[in-house]
């Protein structure tokens, strides 16, 4: 059931009235705008701005550096009223739950300052640059460099399927500082695009779903980035803060799961009861109603699995081994009970026109992002 219809035991009363806000919000502004975001291939940039007026950013950030002060539950709020919404065109997961908080942990003071409260306005856009051709989840294996000059960093390398990366303006980049360290040798340099020469943006990606994200190709050449940039001020810290981030982004993608579960199951309910064949409704059917028995089990083991986690890392102690499996299981039963769903629709189920095509098309890259199930059943099965 949507979290409308009953309490989690992570989400409180401040929880609630976020998430209602949102929901509403969310289905009354932004799902008439859906169609066109997704013929042009990203939002609107005054989409952010707005989002930023609504207090739809960076709510766990502290009020101090322009957020909003609360917790991750916050933010989770949000990230499920936009699944349940049907909105997959808006980047704010990435924006709010993953690039800000590496700016809050890692960053210096005049950092944190600097850029968290146009963050939270709007003003700035953030995407976080890893991926590059030919790495994949292979983090240890970018190519991206920065050489030190005085008090600059030269950068050259280039990156893919990045996030929010025809918007962005503040781009934190996975790099090479010392290319004889290995993972010792990786640091985050925040490249802030705006007039940066030798910056470049090349395709917004022509994808299978997600068609509204504007998900892009970045290049730097010889890009002159201020040494008050590195994240943190110290060099060769960059594979650590990836890795102590990375249990929130899987949350993040589990979260964004389970919401778009609970609206295919909604949206395949009322079709199935409103469509008839052989002159009565398609939920008549006993083949019908089992398998969308099967679809809300499924779903209700899902949930339970997300609102544990959001209990444990409400309290800092999600582990990267329980984050990397409950990433895995649900964004597979994601592609399953939205793939049975859509089964259920028949013919208008492949109609984009109908949101569960648009479901069953976004669905597929959960297995892949945020690195795939397969490297997470690698990584999990280190601590068995």
């Amino acid at each position: 059931m949507p979290i409308q219809n009953f309490t989690p035991a992570w989400m409180t009363e401040d929880h609630r009235m976020l998430y209602d806000s949102a929901l509403r919000f969310f289905k009354e502004q932004w799902v008439p705008k859906d169609d066109k975001w997704r013929e042009q291939g990203s939002v609107d940039r005054e989409t952010w701005l707005e989002a930023g007026a609504n207090g739809f950013l960076c709510a766990s950030m502290p009020e101090e550096y322009g957020g909003a002060g609360g917790d991750f539950g916050h933010e989770a709020a949000i990230m499920f009223a936009q699944c349940e919404a049907g909105i997959s065109s808006f980047g704010g997961f990435l924006h709010s739950g993953i690039v800000a908080p590496y700016i809050l942990h890692y960053g210096t003071e005049e950092q944190k300052r600097r850029w968290l409260p146009k963050l939270a306005t709007g003003e700035l856009v953030g995407a976080i640059a890893m991926t590059e051709p030919g790495t994949g989840s292979d983090l240890q294996g970018v190519r991206t460099h920065a050489i030190k000059e005085g008090d600059t960093y030269r950068l050259n390398g280039s990156k893919t399927f990045i996030t929010n990366g025809q918007l962005a303006n503040l781009v934190i980049v996975v790099c090479k500082t010392s290319k004889e360290q290995g993972a010792q040798g990786m640091s985050l340099l925040v490249v802030e695009t705006d007039g940066a020469t030798g910056f470049r943006r090349g395709r917004n990606l022509d994808k299978l779903g997600m068609e509204g994200q504007d998900t892009s190709e970045l290049f730097f050449d010889d890009v002159l980035v201020p040494a008050t940039n590195l994240l943190g001020g110290t060099e060769g810290q960059g594979f650590f803060q990836l890795m102590q981030e990375l249990p929130q982004e899987r949350l993040i993608v589990a979260i964004c799961g389970v919401g778009s579960m609970q609206l295919a199951v909604d949206e395949t309910l009322a079709y199935t009861k409103e469509r008839k064949a052989f002159g009565k409704p398609v939920f008549s059917f006993q083949n019908t109603r089992f398998k969308l028995a099967e679809c809300q089990a499924t779903l209700m083991a899902s949930r339970a699995l997300v609102d544990a986690a959001m209990v444990s890392h409400l309290k800092g102690e999600l582990g990267v081994d329980r984050a990397a499996l409950i990433k895995y299981w649900i964004t597979d039963n994601q592609c399953k009970v939205i793939d049975e769903c859509l089964q259920l629709f028949g013919g208008y189920g492949y109609m984009k026109e109908y949101v569960i095509a648009r479901l069953w098309a976004d669905a597929r890259v959960q297995r892949i992002y945020g690195g795939t199930n397969e490297i997470m059943k690698e990584l999990a099965s280190r601590f068995l």
